[in-house]
């Protein structure tokens, strides 16, 4: 069954040397920049593989100086694009159809791996523990760090060796299915965070309105009976349309705190 699942390795490159690579691409961001981004962390990714297919040092200093050119994927999803790199080095292909694979791969890569691991695993688990957490279990964080964490190495691990032994027909796999994986992971991500909103943004007024002998409570025979749950809501839309017209997530955060003890103060909230 694992022979079906991950085809034995028949080149120059051994297992220890793909495991070696994937966990060096740990470090894909250690030297981010803004003029090549994460080309050093690439490079050094890389290197186990291109010390060993390349026979010559000139050879392996014109391979490095090629790999040193701006790279940019989603860092959890990297190792794939490493080993189909690796496959192709290993067989001296053409070093700009090496380059065309790179340019043209990293970028449908970043795109799912933001749809899968920032708009659904994180969320998905985030708040598996918070709602653990919230509970007073301490097992919440602990899980969350778990699932999301073992997820992550099969993607980082898994996807090396899938790389590697796919070489170019994984490119054709992972260009054909970008746009449907990215969309699904979307609507489930964000599925997701609507019901995270819903179940554990808490707002309400205890406010009372009195009128002679008639006293009108805004919170519960006002705005639970057009919409339950309305404050929640509308703030969350509020704190949306200010982070559109582009005010920081940093002082979105501020205002909310200032806001709930100010309202707290006062009686309002």
């Amino acid at each position: 069954m694992a022979s079906k699942t991950v085809p034995q390795i028949s080149g120059k490159l051994t297992k220890k040397d793909l495991w070696r690579m994937a966990v060096r691409s740990f470090l894909l961001q250690a030297s981010f920049n803004y003029e090549r981004m994460q080309a050093a962390g690439w490079l050094y990714s890389l290197l186990p593989a291109l010390k060993k297919v390349k026979k010559s040092k000139e050879d392996l200093s014109s391979a490095m100086k090629r790999h040193m050119e701006f790279f940019n994927t989603h860092p959890f999803l990297v190792t794939p694009l490493i080993g189909i790199v690796a496959a192709m080095e290993e067989n001296n292909e053409d070093p700009n159809m090496i380059r065309s694979i790179k340019v043209a791969t990293m970028g449908p890569l970043g795109g799912i791996g933001d749809a899968i691991i920032w708009l659904t695993l994180l969320p998905i688990t985030a708040g598996i523990g918070a709602s653990l957490a919230i509970e007073g279990n301490i097992a919440g964080p602990i899980l969350f760090l778990l699932i999301f964490n073992a997820i992550h190495a099969v993607l980082r691990f898994g996807g090396i060796f899938y790389g590697y032994n796919t070489g170019v027909k994984a490119v054709k796999t992972l260009r054909t299915g970008t746009k449907a994986i990215s969309h699904a992971a979307s609507i489930v991500g964000l599925t997701v965070v609507g019901g995270l909103i819903a179940s554990y943004i808490s707002l309400s007024t205890p406010l009372v309105v009195k009128a002679g002998q008639a006293q009108v409570a805004i919170q519960t025979d006002v705005l639970d009976k057009i919409m339950p749950n309305m404050l929640p809501l509308g703030y969350t839309f509020l704190l949306y349309f200010l982070l559109k017209k582009g005010m920081s997530p940093t002082k979105l955060i501020g205002i909310t705190i200032l806001i709930g003890i100010v309202g707290k103060f006062f009686g309002i909230l």
